[in-house]
């Protein structure tokens, strides 16, 4: 029996994993933007609203040029695919600003496991038993990596949760939309609608930017919508449920880019949780689909 992967599915693994990447990105200047300790420390709700604005900022050049088409949309989908976005970006960013980004990320990215229960309900896919055995090592892995304790269950750990539930249902959306809407109006209509109601929100908190945090702003927005097209891309070329588990390298990026930028050391609990989530990821890759 042939157990390698396919091409497209072997693209969705690429895809999403340089997703998670960029993401991991997002998160790190989202916490340098929201640091509890800075004088002039940006609220969530603020952050959130400038990387949907920035980010569809980004877009407008691809939408003038392309000018993709706004007839028959199915808004409810996309109504709810935003709102789910911008709840789970905005607990997120608040997350991270007040607690280690790794344990952070690793709570919020329990969002694979709502994905793929989400996956056999609604989009009635069929996920293999040995399947779940690597998930649960990947999970296995990102405990190592955090050793939840006294700082990892402290009240932003239930804001990075909240993350991981609005998170999995966005997934959902983002499949049911990948397999007949076009990417360039998943992303323009999602950041657009997420643009109008962070920015509202965010009214209500706001204080003027400096210079460099408006820079940080567009810079979170341009690559958390070059991250966003990288992960449409995925989820179009893979099952939900088959892709979903790679989502588990966001928190092992979020602990490399701690080390290089805040001098977080990678202790070798957190190194052998991270061999597993990789590990676990690489022999996921060679089984045949469901």
């Amino acid at each position: 029996m042939n157990s390698s992967v396919s091409g497209g599915n072997l693209s969705s693994i690429l895809f999403m994993i340089v997703a998670c990447s960029l993401f991991a990105i997002t998160s790190v200047i989202a916490k340098y933007l929201g640091n509890a300790d800075a004088v002039n420390a940006l609220h969530p709700l603020q952050i959130s609203a400038g990387r949907f604005s920035f980010a569809f900022l980004t877009l407008l050049p691809f939408l003038v040029w392309k000018r993709p088409s706004y007839t028959r949309v199915p808004w409810l989908l996309h109504g709810g695919r935003s709102i789910c976005g911008w709840l789970g970006v905005s607990c997120m960013f608040a997350a991270a600003a007040r607690m280690p980004l790794a344990e952070a990320s690793t709570i919020s990215f329990l969002s694979p496991i709502a994905t793929m229960i989400l996956a056999i309900w609604i989009l009635k896919e069929k996920v293999p038993r040995t399947r779940w055995i690597w998930v649960a090592l990947s999970f296995a892995g990102m405990v190592l990596i955090t050793r939840p304790g006294t700082d990892a269950f402290q009240p932003a750990a239930f804001i990075a949760f909240a993350a991981a539930c609005f998170m999995g249902i966005e997934a959902i959306f983002i499949k049911k939309l990948s397999d007949n809407e076009p990417p360039l109006r998943i992303l323009s209509i999602n950041n657009a609608i997420g643009a109008l109601v962070a920015v509202s929100v965010a009214t209500t908190v706001w204080i003027t930017p400096t210079a460099q945090q408006w820079f940080l702003l567009l810079l979170l927005g341009s690559i958390m919508v070059t991250g966003q097209s990288l992960f449409i891309q995925s989820m179009k070329r893979g099952s939900a449920s088959f892709v979903a588990p790679f989502m588990y390298t966001m928190p092992m990026f979020a602990a490399i880019y701690d080390y290089l930028i805040f001098g977080d050391f990678v202790s070798s609990l957190s190194a052998f949780g991270i061999f597993i989530i990789i590990g676990s990821a690489v022999i996921q890759s060679r089984q045949r689909t469901a």
